[in-house]
């Protein structure tokens, strides 16, 4: 048995690693880590002592339900009180409901927006942000150990754990739904309702918007909500080449708009009227606006290492303080968890903002921007416009680049810090980081990430410049790293 079990808690192909099995054992691990001393900091959350209890949910993906319900036996026979969600539902909503449950964790059945042969466990903890890189790491040596020893999984009769109390199925959806209220104005979106177009991929988001806008006026055609385990053959990620069917919606006129979220929506994406793709540098840049200009809003915005440029020079326009992080909202959540974040994203969208859990949320992202739309009586096209006006302009491509052997990412980082250019397309370097990989910074305010992955033979080249010409060599230059990596 290979499992490890990362910040992110852990992925695997189903019927080859990901089985009820190894899943059994990944769950004993949860349990003896949740169960141990360290687990917690302090014993309260928010000045609320947390209860030996735990949120277990679980996404639309073959299997997901049943994986859950075993989940849950493994935690009630080792003594924790269980609350598994009636229904498959979105990370953020099961985050919320650790948080308003007063539970010391969350387990979440999803491979997000991995292809469907995929299944995963997400791990939350106490406050309804993902589980610390301490807390992963002690997962995986309660995992090891347990191995080691051939120590098995306690397991629990489903329904004799239902008699005892120790498993109580819920529905986590409606305290959220009252949660979110207060942070959209749902008044503001009824004084100008919209027709927009949902996409929710066949994920876990299915319905969870519409349901909340009921009595907004809006119109709201769900596309893809339907149960499809299999996501129609496509990654329920919603980035342009996955979103052909909202495209083709948004050109029938079924919608003005449309907001997509992913296979268990802590990620959003949208499109405007004409059939663009608003990818989460413009949504998370034109939240900032919004809360700021029109709601009044203070504090500092953090972002990862490879989201847009356009936020800091929204920021100094502001005032604000700006953070940048490794990729993972994990890194965004420290800062959300410690100090006034005002809004906090990364180029996958994930985005979450004050008041909210320090969690992704395509849900409440796809709200904002819906009443960000509503509020200034003009399209998301005209709002993009002259987003990009202001601050930009700012292309943005991301490149994945296959090497032919697996390298040392210590060694990468070392040699393209050595070996950085004076100049792409006739911008002088200006500035190198190596907070994640290595990012160069240009006079003209364009940046080139290069991110070696690892745990796979793979470069990731991001680029965001000025025009698409300065794009394009930059991703040319990633290209040329690649070819001379040995």
């Amino acid at each position: 048995m290979t499992i490890h079990f990362g910040t992110d808690g852990w992925r695997a192909v189903m019927s080859d690693t990901f089985t009820f099995s190894n899943l059994r054992q990944v769950t004993q691990a949860i349990s003896d880590a949740i169960a141990s001393e360290a687990w917690l900091n302090g014993s309260t959350v928010n000045e609320t002592p947390v209860t030996k209890s735990v949120v277990v949910g679980f996404d639309t993906r073959f299997l997901s339900d049943r994986y859950a319900v075993d989940v849950a036996r493994v935690m009630a026979a080792n003594g924790f009180k269980v609350y598994l969600a009636q229904a498959d539902a979105p990370t953020p909503v099961i985050s919320y409901a650790v948080r308003h449950l007063n539970a010391i964790a969350g387990i979440m059945i999803t491979a997000s927006h991995n292809a469907p042969r995929y299944n995963g466990v997400k791990l939350k903890s106490a406050y309804a942000a993902s589980a610390s890189p301490e807390q992963c790491r002690k997962v995986e040596v309660y995992l090891n150990d347990n191995e080691s020893q051939g120590r098995g999984p306690n397991l629990m009769d489903f329904n004799q754990a239902k008699e005892l109390k120790l498993i109580r199925r819920f529905n986590p959806i409606p305290a959220y739904h009252e949660f979110i209220r207060g942070l959209i104005d749902l008044d503001k979106i009824a004084d100008n309702p919209q027709r927009i177009v949902v996409d929710s991929m066949y994920g876990s988001g299915r319905g969870v918007i519409r349901t909340i806008l009921q009595g907004t006026g809006c119109e709201v055609t769900e596309i893809r909500g339907e149960m499809n385990p299999g996501f129609g053959g496509v990654h329920p990620e919603p980035i342009a080449r996955y979103l052909g069917a909202l495209a083709g919606a948004i050109s029938m006129g079924m919608g003005n708009f449309g907001l997509a979220t992913d296979g268990d929506a802590d990620r959003i994406g949208a499109m405007d009227e004409r059939g663009n793709f608003v990818d989460p540098h413009k949504i998370m840049s034109l939240a900032l606006k919004y809360l700021v200009e029109k709601r009044g809003m203070s504090g500092s915005v953090v972002r990862t290492v490879s989201t847009t440029r356009m936020i800091d020079r929204l920021a100094a326009k502001y005032g604000l303080t700006v953070h940048e992080t490794p990729v993972g909202f994990n890194h965004i959540a420290d800062y959300m968890m410690k100090e006034d974040v005002l809004i906090g994203g990364e180029e996958s969208g994930g985005i979450s903002f004050k008041g909210h859990i320090p969690e992704g949320d395509g849900v409440i992202m796809g709200l904002l921007l819906l009443e960000i739309v509503a509020e200034s009586g003009i399209t998301l096209y005209e709002l993009v416009e002259n987003l990009l006006q202001e601050v930009g302009p700012a292309e943005y491509e991301r490149k994945d680049i296959r090497l032919r052997l697996p390298v040392s990412k210590e060694k990468m980082v070392a040699h393209l810090t050595q070996e950085a250019p004076q100049s792409i397309a006739g911008e002088k370097l200006a500035a190198i980081t190596t907070r994640d990989g290595v990012k160069y910074l240009f006079a003209d305010d364009s940046w080139l990430l290069i991110r070696p992955s690892g745990t796979e033979p793979v470069l990731r080249v991001y680029a965001e410049g000025r025009s698409k010409e300065m794009v394009k060599a930059m991703l040319a230059y990633g290209e040329s790293v690649a070819e001379t990596v040995h």
